[in-house]
């Protein structure tokens, strides 16, 4: 039953970046560790830490002062405004430094702190998620356009997205396994899965 509520909850999430700015989707969706949080807290009786108590009221705050004071998206209307945007000089020079930073971590670090320290695998599913945030929501658009009628899928952009999804979708489960399988300890997988979006 969990396992379908939370693949529904990933569904959901996808096709809200279709109709919502994503920077109001993702801080939404960190809210998700603060009800499971409770949840664990009153149906399990795990004992919320004042750490945990901390980073719980730290998410809010942050997440509603991301939403009252984020900008207006405008309309999107094919899938090659968002190609225009991914090719602007800027985000190519961001995301080349997010790459070589994920390579650094995964040929340097992992194999030496990886057994030791969370970081490095928060490290990786973080750098990778902030790149598959754009993909997810050039996907979702070429998607809900698609959908409407004005067919996106004839276009080389939206299925190259589509490997970039898959890329960074692939490799997040991959080092969140990793990190499971570490040793470090259990309780804490569900608190990286916040940094994997």
């Amino acid at each position: 039953m969990g396992m379908i509520t939370s693949d529904f909850g990933e569904i959901a999430n996808f096709a809200a970046y279709a109709f919502a700015p994503a920077i109001l989707v993702t801080p939404l969706g960190a809210l998700s560790i603060i009800i499971s949080a409770v949840l664990a807290h009153i149906i399990l009786r795990e004992k919320l830490h004042i750490f945990g108590i901390l980073g719980c009221v730290l998410c809010v705050v942050g997440s509603t002062t991301i939403v009252f004071h984020s900008p207006q998206e405008r309309e999107i209307q094919s899938v090659l405004e968002v190609w225009d945007l991914a090719t602007e000089p800027a985000f190519l020079f961001y995301a080349a430094l997010v790459i070589t930073a994920v390579f650094v971590l995964i040929i340097h670090f992992i194999p030496q702190y990886g057994q030791t320290h969370i970081m490095v695998y928060i490290g990786v599913c973080s750098l990778v998620g902030s790149l598959s945030v754009m993909s997810v929501k050039a996907l979702g658009i070429a998607l809900k356009l698609t959908l409407s009628g004005m067919n996106q899928l004839i276009y080389p952009q939206s299925w190259a997205f589509t490997i970039v999804v898959i890329t960074c979708v692939i490799t997040q489960m991959n080092y969140l396994n990793k990190f499971a399988m570490s040793g470090l300890h259990g309780s804490i997988i569900g608190e990286v899965d916040l940094w994997q979006i």
